[in-house]
């Protein structure tokens, strides 16, 4: 799948590439300049969930209304919630473990790897934070990974984020777990400003990727 699919800006309301994937306008990184964040919409038949925290919830509220109100919100880590509560009734879930640092009303939390729904698994990946949550759905025609910003593309490279709260040992385990993992979509939380949201891999690729970022923190890297 080509990138160019998922790279248009999006400034207000949301933006469809895919299948049941809506992407909602992005909001700056506060702390790095020329990136931005970005949540999503997941049009199901099983009912709409929202991917990530930001600021676009908000600015695409009656959009999201119009596809129908969404069941839930999934946070993939404690971060996200650097921004304010969204401007819409929606229950907010996070991982236990990030449950106390994340300053939303938090509905309920999630502990281990369990489906939601036939199309919609939530994958507890620590390293990044503790309660690292990513989310893997499957709309019919892809399987698309939501990895937070455990996982994000910067020059076109995959890369990690490990900061000094980060547990780099848990963080490898994490990633050598997704090396197994099935899926043909990477959509990050995070990306350079103007570039693209999603990037379409083979399962070589995605494989070849994740082992470049575990052998760079192997060797001390943060990246």
């Amino acid at each position: 799948m080509h990138p160019d699919l998922f790279s248009a800006t999006c400034t207000t309301g949301l933006q469809s590439s895919i299948r049941g994937l809506h992407a909602m306008p992005t909001a700056p990184l506060p702390f790095l300049s020329g990136v931005v964040v970005r949540s999503f919409v997941l049009e199901r038949a099983l009912g709409n969930v929202i991917i990530y925290h930001s600021p676009g919830i908000t600015a695409a509220a009656r959009d999201i209304l119009a596809l129908g109100r969404p069941d839930r919100l999934l946070v993939n880590h404690w971060h996200e919630s650097m921004y304010a509560a969204p401007d819409l009734d929606v229950p907010i879930f996070v991982h236990e473990n990030d449950r106390a640092q994340t300053r939303l009303p938090i509905a309920g939390t999630f502990s281990k790897r369990e489906k939601i729904a036939d199309d919609l698994e939530v994958i507890p990946a620590p390293g990044h934070t503790p309660g690292t949550t990513m989310v893997l759905w499957d709309n019919g025609e892809h399987r698309l990974l939501f990895p937070g910003d455990s996982i994000w593309v910067q020059g076109g490279e995959w890369k990690a984020v490990l900061l000094a709260e980060s547990d780099r040992k848990v963080y490898l385990a994490s990633l050598s777990m997704l090396m197994d993992l099935d899926f043909d979509i990477l959509v990050p939380w995070g990306s350079e400003e103007g570039q693209p949201y999603g990037y379409g891999v083979t399962h070589a690729q995605a494989q070849a990727n994740l082992g470049r970022i575990v052998d760079r923190l192997r060797a001390g890297e943060n990246a």
